[in-house]
């Protein structure tokens, strides 16, 4: 069979329906309207030839990196690292959530509004949420608890996958009064003050906020059952794992832990939004299943490889799956919309919401 680089996860008819798409959003949360007023600030400091998708991935690789550091320091969640890890982790979600904020009106302002472009965006959040759930687990030092450990872990990822099966539904994306804003804003404090206050801060009182990320819209009258199988699946493996684990894997490596697990539902988020934008159904049947497969067999056989060699196998294979199957279908939407991904195209060749 012959190897391709770059999948094709669309078919024609996704691609065609695709073309239909129309951005569909409703509600306003609390902080809104006074963030928006440093956001227009901020979007008139944005030259006019940088692409909104670059805007995307920009705070979404500052997020990353920021995080993998607080990471190196503090492995297990239980360290005391230093208080400059922290703040530089409140500033990478700063970035990241000023920036994904205003991706969105740089494609207004510069006329090059796409579907790649939501997909594009959401496709980062579902990235986000799972970075930005380990660094909270990291700051809050919940390490020590390993079952509050794994519920604060996962807790943001089935959140932002409810939000969008959810607008799979309704057609809709909705905000609350409390929402994605709000969350990262809590988190940028939290962060701040366990850099001055130390992890110790939050030993008597552990503050439960995942990394919720935005919801996506979506077209009524598919199929729900599908999305449902597909978390429920992901959750079970991995508390399976996390509980028969004789070498105690998730107390030893839990932040590698919850970001191996949390690329498989960051892949599956994706595909949610796909499914909606080019409103097909979602099947059970993923590549994605293979590094938690691998965990949960090798467990099943009493550890016949070394779990933490599996670990990290496991978490190679999801993290190269999500970048094939994210780099795929952006470059798939991208020729067929005739638009490029990091760059403004003339007028003339974008196709518009």
């Amino acid at each position: 069979m012959h190897f391709q680089l770059w999948p094709n996860p669309l078919s024609p008819q996704q691609l065609k329906r695709l073309d239909g798409h129309r951005y569909s959003a409703a509600g306003r949360s609390l902080l809104d309207a006074p963030c928006q007023l440093f956001w227009n600030w901020l979007i008139e400091r944005i030259p006019t030839w940088v692409a909104p998708n670059t805007l995307t991935i920009t705070g979404l690789l500052v997020n990353i990196i920021t995080t993998v550091i607080l990471v190196y320091f503090c492995p297990s969640a239980t360290e005391e690292g230093p208080g400059w890890i922290f703040l530089l982790s409140a500033l990478g979600v700063f970035i990241y959530q000023s920036l994904d904020a205003i991706d969105g009106k740089q494609a207004r302002r510069t006329n090059s509004s796409s579907a790649l472009g939501e997909l594009f965006d959401h496709g980062c959040d579902a990235v986000s949420t799972v970075f930005i759930a380990v660094g909270s687990c990291i700051s809050c030092g919940v390490g020590i608890y390993p079952n509050w450990m794994f519920f604060y872990g996962f807790v943001g990822m089935f959140m932002f996958f409810c939000a969008h099966w959810q607008t799979y539904v309704s057609g809709t994306l909705r905000f609350g009064l409390l929402d994605v804003t709000e969350v990262q804003i809590a988190i940028t404090i939290m962060y701040i003050m366990t850099a001055f206050g130390g992890v110790g801060l939050w030993e008597k009182k552990v503050i439960l906020s995942g990394g919720v990320g935005k919801n996506g819209s979506t077209v009524a009258g598919t199929s729900v059952l599908s999305p449902g199988l597909h978390i429920g699946l992901i959750l079970t493996l991995a508390f399976i794992i996390f509980k028969k684990s004789s070498s105690q894997l998730f107390e030893l490596h839990p932040c590698l832990y919850i970001l191996t697990f949390g690329l498989v539902i960051a892949k599956i988020s994706n595909k949610l939004v796909v499914a909606h934008m080019t409103k097909s159904e979602l099947h059970l049947q993923d590549t994605a299943f293979i590094g938690p497969g691998l965990l949960f067999l090798n467990q099943y056989f009493s550890g016949f490889v070394d779990e933490y060699l599996v670990l990290w196998i496991s978490f190679f294979l999801s993290l190269v799956d999500l970048i094939r199957y994210c780099t795929g279908v952006c470059l798939q939407i991208a020729t067929h919309l005739k638009i490029h991904v990091f760059s403004i195209t003339p007028l003339s060749n974008n196709h518009h919401e």
